[in-house]
């Protein structure tokens, strides 16, 4: 493993932590929980199978992430954070709002997963934790769904789908991103072309003001 031979906290986490692809492998599994090889592939387009299987073994060797066998009868192995590798939430969140900025155009040719949204979700606020649970629904063109479900003050979200929710958004990932972000007005976002349907007062509770 290549190193920057220094003594100093950052590098050393560099050491570890700095190669490509890395902390999107955690991004991945911060976001969904624990992934087979084949979810993570998914989750990281571009990736060589090859690399993404050194990339684990490096984080697995560095105790951040363990592998176990799912139970029948689905034989498959998946791959989990330890508590040191969830540790790295909040080094992503900032990284995630650092990266705010340049969110602010369309992606253009960049791939988009909704669930990359999980980040920048969890930083939510919910600005009335005195009314009942809700659970809002992102989707965004051509992609699986992210579930934002918001309880007493706190913020959660998972991937996936659910029977009911309180609120959905539906549109481009661009259009998404700067509604969650705080960087676009919710109405603006609806006259640009972000699809609102369910209760409109549910997504502004969480919404930066």
């Amino acid at each position: 493993m290549r190193t920057y031979g220094q003594y100093c906290g950052i590098a050393k986490a560099l050491d570890t932590i700095g190669d490509r692809w890395t902390l999107l492998i955690v991004r991945e599994l911060l976001a969904l929980g624990p992934c087979r090889h084949t979810d993570l592939r998914n989750g990281l387009p571009g990736i060589a199978s090859n690399l993404l299987v050194d990339r684990l073994r490096e984080l697995e060797e560095a105790g951040l992430i363990h592998r176990e066998a799912a139970p029948p009868p689905v034989a498959t192995t998946l791959f989990s954070l330890t508590e040191r590798g969830r540790a790295l939430e909040p080094v992503l969140q900032e990284l995630s709002r650092w990266g705010v900025p340049l969110l602010r155009e369309p992606g253009g040719s960049d791939t988009f997963r909704t669930h990359w949204l999980d980040m920048p979700a969890r930083a939510l606020t919910d600005h009335r934790p005195d009314q009942p649970a809700i659970a809002l629904q992102l989707h965004a063109d051509g992609n699986e769904d992210l579930v934002i479900e918001v309880k007493d003050g706190s913020v959660h979200t998972h991937a996936g789908r659910v029977d009911h929710p309180t609120a959905s958004l539906t549109g481009p990932p661009h259009l998404l991103a700067a509604t969650l972000l705080g960087d676009l007005d919710l109405s603006v976002a609806v006259q640009q072309g972000l699809r609102l349907s369910g209760e409109h007062e549910a997504v502004l509770r969480i919404l930066p003001r």
